[in-house]
């Protein structure tokens, strides 16, 4: 069963990332299932800090894309929600190529109670 409250296509979404930091550093969400949402960055001048390697604050935007999009489609439409809080952890370096992240939700309260009241 899909947790979305909003059907809309992957090209509607990557539609509504231009002229953002989303298309500026190549971001774009490649798949949608039914409780996940998938999107790739590449490694290249766009990302990279100074040294080469892929930089932190890309690798979060990445992340706060997905989640805050994900976030998004799980709302009813005319409800808007945006990100408090985002914490990363960098496990490994990456110098080149395309890095994917997924968003799944831990928690759906949308899922729970209508969302303000």
């Amino acid at each position: 069963m899909s947790i979305w409250k909003r059907s809309i296509e992957l090209v509607e979404l990557n539609k509504q990332n231009r002229n953002s930091l989303c298309e500026n550093l190549g971001m774009q969400l490649t798949e949608i299932g039914d409780d996940y949402l998938m999107g790739t960055m590449p490694v290249d001048h766009r990302t990279h800090q100074p040294f080469g390697l892929l930089h932190g604050g890309a690798s979060v935007a990445l992340a706060e894309t997905l989640g805050s999009v994900a976030a998004n489609l799980c709302l009813p439409e005319g409800q808007f929600g945006v990100g408090l809080e985002i914490n990363a952890n960098h496990l490994r370096s990456v110098r080149s190529g395309l890095v994917t992240g997924t968003a799944i939700p831990l928690h759906n309260w949308s899922l729970y109670a209508s969302v303000g009241n």
